[in-house]
């Protein structure tokens, strides 16, 4: 895995706490044998934590959260991780897998960011497939299988060799609110946290709230319901919820979401179902690795089997033993559960991906069949599956139902907007998905250490990046139902590809955030330069279309015109590969071949990219007009319409290019917002040119008195 094969970080003298009062997993007492010398109850510990001030509190070890806590300390903040229990940090709490369509693109942009879970993807992933291959590279989805056991264990390992960062297992009971710094906007400032045991606080300049499905969160089998966000989990703790609703007056609402059945793989008949290998060459996530663990030979399969009629009797006769299905909270609309799908689509065959959960799991995951009806149901429906003819349930499916804050409430930093130094970040901003998570994490993790150290937050752009459509979508538009990301989501998915990440993100990240290390910069910078080089030399090949022929003469080349074409010309012709060039033309192009699939896509992409300049240019300037935070809509001398008043007012977009993105927002209200921002952005700088004049004029006043001044000396002394 590149320069960190072993799955630990190499950084110099690794630097952390961790305070447990339970053993972590094996894989950290091989490999960290002098972790149990720290291993100690929390009880212990609490008090010295409380007297630390800590830049950055991360609460949640999920997706979000393990990534909101090592960007925090990348950045340069003091970290403190809180976690219910150390072991499940990193826990695939669903399906075990990572990326597909739109959220491979996120895996790699968090990756190119210096996130942690593309490289957890190489290291556990054990089938590697890119999804949407058929379509243009554009829209590729890398996906990945994974091997849970070895996610998790690589997740751990990477926090505990993280300089700056402690983990402490405990629940949050509520957040220390105080009176907000004036010379920001916000109504409060968040200090630090109170632990559940209701007798320690700890401080911190920011706190970063990653709770998952665990804020308020039930769980549904038939008709039980019980608390807690995963099985086997206890919920939040109730002080939570009431400190953002009551005490920070945030608006928040209700989803939902589920999980399938575990199946015994031994009970199952694979050969009844289809076969799907995986990619013979498996493709990375990382950009820093050039292959990923799992041999390509070592790659399990997956299988494809369909529901039958059967399928939708058990659902149908079962609906009043299901309370969860029942309910009116919103569930994922691209991820539903088999009753769901049922009722939606009657008399349909639904696809079932069964999945291996590890390279020695005995349990396969049934992706399609999210159930709650009760277990002996559960065990009705899966044997009307063929090849689950005699299955037998390891762990039977359930619902979950949560809290979430309305994300139009954040800013693009993911800083709650009344609230200074709050964060929020993954399933309580309303998203679905490990890829969602983990992007959000580490943006937020990010800003809330920027904020910490007094630097300014930054945000991200829907023109140069997924996480940017992500973010923009949620704090715009807010969410109806969970919110899962797509490539059809970006107006500008054609630049912001799986390939480019790197060249994307990682200077901004080494450049503005600070979150990227120096290792990966100059690799980034590296890569940027052969590949411009590479294109100036296909560009310096200008031959006329004979010439072209004789030295491709398998290519189907035209020679009714008499145009001359350059070699980033050729290679976007279907046929042509960079390969092919390079052996026609060895002396300018061989030194390039590591890079043949990334140019053949940029030559294919050029020019669809130098169409949407403008368009993307024409964003920018709108996103570059900020709308002050405190501004009243309702007084506003601006023709707008009560409804758009009462959004505005609802949303507060941080800039003119989030209010055009609001639901409800005509062209005539941009229009008359886009004139109030200019003339009040002219009425500015004409105050700030008039000061500016007034201050170069008292300046000139006191230079001539202090020249009349001298001259009245100089007379003076020739008196005498």
């Amino acid at each position: 895995m590149g320069h960190e094969s072993n799955g630990v970080s190499n950084r110099d003298t690794p630097s952390f706490n961790f305070y447990s009062d339970r053993c972590a997993s094996h894989m950290l007492r091989k490999k960290l044998p002098f972790l149990h010398s720290l291993l100690s109850p929390v009880s212990r510990h609490v008090g010295h934590l409380a007297g630390h001030q800590y830049d950055v509190i991360v609460v949640g070890g999920g997706h979000a959260g393990t990534e909101a806590a090592a960007a925090a300390a990348r950045v340069g903040a003091e970290t403190l991780l809180i976690t219910q229990k150390i072991h499940t940090i990193g826990a695939l709490s669903c399906n075990p897998s990572l990326g597909g369509v739109g959220k491979g693109q996120l895996v790699k942009e968090v990756d190119a960011l210096d996130g942690l879970c593309g490289r957890a993807g190489d290291w556990a992933g054990i089938h590697f497939s890119i999804l949407n291959r058929r379509k243009g590279p554009a829209v590729w989805g890398p996906r990945a299988q994974l091997d849970r056991q070895r996610y998790r264990d690589f997740i751990q390992s990477e926090l505990l060799s993280t300089p700056r960062l402690t983990v402490l297992e405990g629940s949050v009971e509520e957040l220390l609110v105080t009176e907000p710094n004036p010379e920001e906007p916000g109504h409060h400032r968040v200090t630090g946290i109170r632990l559940a045991n209701g007798s320690h606080a700890i401080s911190a300049r920011s706190v970063v709230l990653t709770t998952g499905t665990f804020l308020s969160g039930s769980l549904f089998v038939g008709q039980t319901t019980s608390p807690g966000g995963r099985i086997g989990d206890a919920p939040s703790s109730p002080g939570l919820s009431h400190t953002l609703r009551e005490r920070l007056g945030l608006r928040t609402g209700r989803l939902r979401t589920g999980t399938p059945p575990r199946i015994v793989k031994d009970s199952v008949d694979l050969s009844l179902a289809k076969l799907h290998l995986p990619d013979s060459h498996p493709t990375p996530f990382s950009f820093l690795n050039t292959h990923t663990h799992c041999k390509p030979e070592e790659q399990l399969p997956c299988y494809l089997t369909f529901t039958t009629p059967g399928v939708e009797r058990v659902v149908r006769e079962s609906l009043q033993l299901n309370c969860h299905i029942q309910q009116d909270t919103k569930g994922p609309r691209y991820c539903p559960s088999i009753e769901s799908r049922v009722l939606r689509f009657p008399g349909r065959s639904h696809q079932v991906w069964l999945e291996p959960e590890g390279v020695t799991s005995d349990l396969l995951y049934p992706q399609g069949l999210s159930m709650t009806m009760p277990p002996d149901i559960q065990l009705r429906l899966i044997r009307e599956i063929p090849p689950m003819r005699r299955a037998e349930i390891h762990t039977p499916g359930y619902g979950v139902q949560y809290d979430f804050v309305c994300p139009t409430q954040l800013s693009p930093a993911l800083q709650v907007k009344s609230t200074q130094g709050l964060f929020l970040a993954g399933q309580i901003n309303g998203t679905t998905g490990y890829e969602e998570a983990a992007a959000q994490g580490l943006w937020a993790g990010a800003n809330a250490a920027r904020w910490a150290l007094s630097m300014p937050t930054v945000t991200l752009s829907r023109t140069e990046s997924y996480i940017g459509v992500l973010i923009d979508d949620l704090v715009s538009r807010g969410v109806t139902e969970p919110y899962r990301m797509f490539t059809s989501r970006a107006e500008f998915r054609t630049s912001l590809r799986p390939d480019n990440a790197d060249l994307r993100l990682t200077p901004k990240g080494f450049e503005e955030v600070g979150c990227v290390s120096s290792v990966r910069y100059q690799e980034s910078l590296r890569v940027r330069n052969s590949l411009q080089d590479a294109l100036t030399a296909l560009q310096a090949l200008f031959l006329s279309t004979s010439s072209w022929k004789k030295k491709l003469p398998s290519v189907p080349i035209s020679e009714t015109k008499s145009t001359l074409l350059t070699g980033l010309d050729l290679l976007q012709y279907n046929d042509v590969t960079f390969e092919m060039l390079a052996s026609a033309f060895p002396e300018s192009l061989s030194s390039y071949m590591e890079f043949a699939q990334r140019l053949k896509i940029e030559a294919v992409y050029k020019p669809h990219c130098d169409l949407n300049k403008k368009e993307i240019e024409r964003i920018q300037r709108e996103e570059n007009m900020s709308l002050p935070q405190d501004i009243d809509y309702f007084s506003l001398p601006v023709s707008l319409s009560d409804e758009v008043r009462e959004i505005l007012d609802r949303v507060r977009p941080s800039t003119l290019g989030a209010a055009t993105r609001l639901e409800g927002i005509t062209p005539a209200a941009v229009v008359n917002l886009l004139n109030y921002v200019r003339v009040t952005e002219k009425k500015k700088e004409t105050h700030r040119n008039q000061r500016h004049q007034e201050a170069r004029g008292i300046l000139k006043v006191n230079l001539s008195e202090k020249k009349e001044k001298k001259v009245r000396c100089r007379e003076h002394t020739l008196k005498f």
